[in-house]
């Protein structure tokens, strides 16, 4: 069986010159608001990212990934945006994924923590938050304690109620665990196995593909550095949004994928009750990752509501 667990993290001192490593201090940061659901114990991680210099009288954009998304899904588009916009471009790798460290709390709590430890280190407050899926949800809610951190929101194919969609993401999970490939083979040939293995669960060619971005190497040996126990564990508060009484009224748009059905007309109440200034605007033609379907679209929709 695949090795999946922790050996991934020898490859997290190997980042290339332009990335950046956070050491951040794990100091408590209380937030504005509170949805009472907070572990008070929980503490900011030291997350990995990217950061593109720009103009720095300009509110940076920061983007957050999806579930099994890491920062380098946005390598492409943060440096189109800091052509397009001028301002500094932050990408990051969120807490049990890419090169981020593993951690038994896979809370959206916790996630906010982080980034209220990481933004102000790096001063970046406030900036323009962009977050999709899981990075959506991370980002909602940090707007949603601290709006002292978050100049303008955008959440890319998801809304502040459950997801339904996400019913077979335990079955991907579990087939990633599933995998066994054997020692000393070409990597090459490890992709090939693998995306055969994951076939069965996974049908799409595109997701395999995507799920293994977070296929690695150490000494011989092929690991998952995405957190699947805890992940597997916390599946169901993950597919969920944590109940909120206030709201965030800085400016928001919600940007969704014509082909996708995870923002429903139904949850559109919800979204401007939370979002009073929310704009919804729908990309054609596009599935649940808006930014790789549509890119151009992405940053056109990004860009118009930046100016």
């Amino acid at each position: 069986m695949l090795r999946w667990a922790r050996a991934w993290r020898v490859l997290r001192g190997k980042l290339g010159a332009s990335s950046s490593r956070c050491s951040a201090v794990p100091v408590a940061f209380s937030s504005s608001r509170s949805s009472g659901q907070e572990n008070a114990e929980t503490r900011p991680l030291p997350l990995s990212y990217n950061l593109l210099d720009g103009e720095a009288t300009l509110p940076a954009i920061v983007f957050l990934h999806g579930l099994f998304g890491s920062k380098t899904n946005f390598n492409s588009i943060a440096k189109a945006m800091v052509q397009r916009t001028g301002r500094r471009v932050l990408t990051v790798d969120a807490r049990n994924h890419g090169d981020s460290p593993h951690s038994p709390d896979a809370s959206y709590e916790a996630m906010s923590q982080d980034l209220q430890g990481l933004l102000p280190q790096l001063g970046l407050v406030p900036c323009v938050l962009v977050g999709h899926s899981m990075g959506g949800k991370t980002a909602m809610l940090l707007a949603l304690q601290r709006p002292d951190v978050v100049e303008r929101l955008v959440v890319v194919d998801i809304s502040p109620v459950g997801t339904t969609p996400g019913s077979y993401l335990g079955r991907y999970i579990a087939a990633m665990k599933a995998v066994d490939i054997p020692e000393k083979v070409p990597h090459s040939q490890a992709r090939k196995l693998v995306d055969e293995q994951l076939s069965t669960a996974v049908k799409d060619p595109a997701i395999r593909r995507f799920l293994l971005t977070n296929l690695v190497e150490v000494d011989g040996r092929f690991s998952w550095r995405v957190n699947l126990e805890t992940l597997a564990q916390h599946l169901d508060k993950i597919l969920t949004f944590p109940q909120q009484l206030e709201s965030y009224s800085g400016p928001t748009l919600f940007l969704t994928g014509g082909n996708s059905g995870y923002v429903q007309p139904s949850h559109h109440s919800e979204i401007r009750r939370l979002f009073p200034q929310a704009q919804i605007q729908t990309v054609p033609n596009a599935g649940h990752w808006v930014h790789s379907d549509k890119p151009q679209d992405f940053m056109d929709a990004v860009s118009s509501f930046l100016a």
